[in-house]
């Protein structure tokens, strides 16, 4: 397309890396945040990818992130596993705590890590993924700014509060999710505004508490659960385990994430690490059992199984990658 160009996985991950030193960020830092902006453009998670860079650089600048910490490793419990991000990017928080995690849950058969403190870690899915990649099961919770009110209301009560997991296979991923426990990602909304575009009904209401297909109406008002109850007590479960376990703050007390000024973040994440052998079953033929049920179903996939992943170059908007260059 004509308002596309092709760039090189290395290209954006350099230029992410340059922009978010330029704007303060340390050299490790940096690289840790870049290579999450990598791999949401790699797999498709626009909203988590370049989209985000330029909010990152502005809070850096403000300091609103803090952006040469040294996240702290504390382990109170053998599978317990915390990290002080200290008001920082949340990525070098992970990559910090994640040995030490994974040691516990290999010793013990299942850990937690928390990252605690941290500024929005954008694609939960990222991270969990990591966990799989050395052979355990990763689950993943975090929540955001409150933008979600309850079934029948119209009080912005907590944020689209994601749940992310990956399952191990013997050749990468054997399933992986990464998902909003609202009706759709708070993006979604901010994109279509931009655009000019409307919403379909069913993913927001006004400030009155009435179904809109309004984005800048959605904006002023609030987002709506997935699958309205179930949806909301599964948004209220990691809105307990990701603040309340890391001692972070609520959805409530988190302004607008990609605000340029304001309070740090001030979020968590908890992530629960599970080794599939620790209690003798077989995960693997499990998975496998049901693949090959759902093989006979050709519009039926397991999660995850189309993820495009491995590629070497993307195609990205020209006004986006123009945006980019700007920062650096």
């Amino acid at each position: 397309m004509a308002d596309k160009i092709t760039l090189t996985l290395d290209e954006i991950e350099s230029r992410s890396a340059a922009a978010l030193h330029g704007h303060g960020a340390g050299d490790w830092q940096a690289a840790t945040v870049a290579r999450a902006v990598v791999r949401a453009e790699e797999t498709g998670n626009i909203i988590c990818g370049l989209y985000y860079l330029e909010s990152y650089c502005k809070q850096l600048a403000s300091g609103r992130v803090k952006g040469q910490v040294d996240p702290e490793v504390i382990q109170r419990r053998p599978g317990a596993v915390t990290v002080d991000a200290k008001l920082g990017f949340a990525q070098p928080a992970f990559a910090r705590g994640l040995p030490f995690a994974v040691a516990a849950a290999k010793a013990n058969g299942i850990a937690t890590l928390g990252i605690a403190h941290s500024h929005t870690c954008t694609s939960l899915g990222f991270f969990t993924e990591q966990i799989a990649a050395t052979g355990l099961i990763g689950i993943g919770f975090t929540n955001a700014s409150a933008i979600v009110a309850g079934p029948g209301g119209k009080l912005p009560t907590i944020g689209t509060n994601p749940i992310a997991f990956t399952l191990p296979g013997e050749n990468g991923p054997a399933m992986h999710a990464d998902f909003s426990t609202a009706a759709v990602a708070l993006g979604k909304i901010t994109m279509a505004k931009a655009a000019g575009e409307a919403i379909p009904l069913g993913w927001a209401v006004d400030k009155d508490g009435t179904p809109t297909t309004d984005p800048e109406a959605a904006l002023g008002g609030s987002l709506v659960s997935a699958a309205a109850y179930k949806g909301w007590a599964l948004g209220l479960l990691v809105e307990f385990l990701a603040a309340g376990l890391t001692g972070s703050v609520n959805s409530l007390d988190v302004k607008g994430l990609k605000a340029e000024n304001g309070p740090p973040h001030d979020l968590g994440q908890t992530y629960i690490l599970i080794d599939p052998a620790c209690h003798g079953g077989d995960l693997q033929g499990r998975i496998a059992r049901v693949a090959e049920h759902i093989a006979n179903d050709p519009e039926v996939r397991l999660p995850g199984a189309h993820q495009r992943a491995h590629r070497h170059t993307v195609e990205v908007s020209k006004a986006l990658w123009e945006s980019v260059l700007a920062l650096g």
